[in-house]
């Protein structure tokens, strides 16, 4: 057993009060002279021996005391391992109740979940593979909310679409369970570089430097400008010249995953996308909602020094276009590499709080109901 607060035993001291209470405690004694006796030597009395009235009464008294310190203490008992139920994780797409029943696998083999968001149960429909919970992402949330020692075993698809480019590292020993399934097309790429969409009237020499970088990207011509109220198409970037706000229709199309770029000056804290020759920030960027808000720094003219550079396009569509999709993989070399350097996180520790409060309780009761036994017995 730890004690949380070793300082609160210093309350034992007041264990003193109920030993001086019951010292003190005397019944009293009235002498009563005789005449007869008054002549008589006085003979040299016994030694009072150290006696304790109702001393059942005090060990109660002593025992809330002791019980009252050690609360103030909070004592723990250190948690205890124990045999971890076994996880079995399916990946959706399978048949986790074939699985369940084939052959070869152990009646004991613990909960069966979806590798999910929430992890539920199989018996529950199967889930919708969803972009923002790839399975490597899952594996490591899982991971870290298993306790310790818990044996683990992922059903898994072959081939993967949902890697993110990183091997998976877990700390515990995982069971690797790969299915081949049917060979389906690959989803064609996506590396068309964006379309620049201005929202109206700009400025000559910035309609001239992103007629350039357009060029540079698709050796197209710059887009028409938009018209009043509208936005800019899926997958095209807007691009807002205006010193006012963003209108309505903007915004909301910018939170629902759109991109637009602005000239005003971005805040300091907008972290820096891409600097220029000599090191300053060219692009800021950060997430509003589901899309990005771009700060491109500088007077948008050919003129600008930065702007000037050849390598400024190239640059500015690597950083502007968006993450590459998860990629596809072999099931059987994405299996996950246990980390033994990463330290196991201890049983979480049992407070013994409720347990003592309850022990305070029926020692305080039950002192009280001796206290008043002995006043009765007393005055009797």
């Amino acid at each position: 057993m730890n004690l949380l607060f070793p300082l609160g035993l210093a309350a034992l001291a007041a264990g003193l009060l109920p030993l001086l209470i019951h010292l003190a405690r005397r019944h009293p004694y009235t002498p009563l002279e005789f005449a007869a006796l008054r002549w008589l030597r006085a003979r040299v009395r016994p030694r009072q021996r150290l006696r304790f009235d109702d001393w059942p009464l005090l060990l109660v008294r002593l025992l809330l005391i002791g019980a009252l310190a050690l609360l103030l203490a909070r004592p723990v008992l250190p948690g205890t391992s124990g045999t971890a139920t076994p996880w079995t994780v399916v990946a959706p797409g399978l048949d986790a109740h074939a699985l369940q029943r084939a052959p070869g696998t152990p009646a004991d083999s613990g909960r069966w979940q979806w590798l999910a968001p929430g992890f539920p149960s199989i018996d529950t429909p199967a889930p919708h593979p969803t972009a923002a919970a790839t399975l490597p992402s899952l594996l490591r949330e899982l991971d870290a909310q298993l306790p310790v020692g818990t044996p683990l075993v992922v059903h898994v698809p072959d081939p993967l679409t949902d890697l993110d480019g990183q091997r998976l590292q877990l700390s515990r020993p995982v069971q690797w369970q790969v299915h081949p399934q049917p060979a389906q097309a690959a989803p064609a790429a996506t590396d068309t570089p964006p379309i620049l969409r201005l929202h109206g009237e700009a400025p000559a020499p910035a309609r001239r430097w992103l007629a350039a970088v357009q060029r540079a990207w698709t050796a197209a011509p710059l887009a028409p400008a938009l018209a009043a109220g509208a936005v800019p198409a899926r997958g095209e970037i807007g691009v807002w010249t205006d010193p006012l706000p963003l209108p309505a229709p903007w915004q909301r199309w910018l939170e629902q995953g759109g991109s637009v770029l602005v000239s005003a000056p971005a805040p300091s804290s907008v972290p820096v996308l891409l600097r220029d020759a000599g090191g300053a920030p060219l692009l800021r960027g950060h997430r509003v909602g589901s899309g990005r808000l771009l700060y491109l720094a500088g007077a948008w003219s050919p003129a600008t020094p930065a702007l000037r550079d050849p390598a400024v396009p190239q640059q500015l569509l690597r950083a502007l276009q968006p993450a590459p999709a998860a990629r596809r993989g072999d099931a059987r070399d994405q299996a996950p590499a246990q980390v033994r350097s990463a330290p196991a996180a201890p049983p979480p520790a049992r407070e013994l709080a409720p347990w003592l409060i309850a022990a305070v309780l029926l020692l305080f009761a039950l002192e009280r109901w001796m206290a008043s036994a002995t006043r009765r017995r007393d005055r009797a």
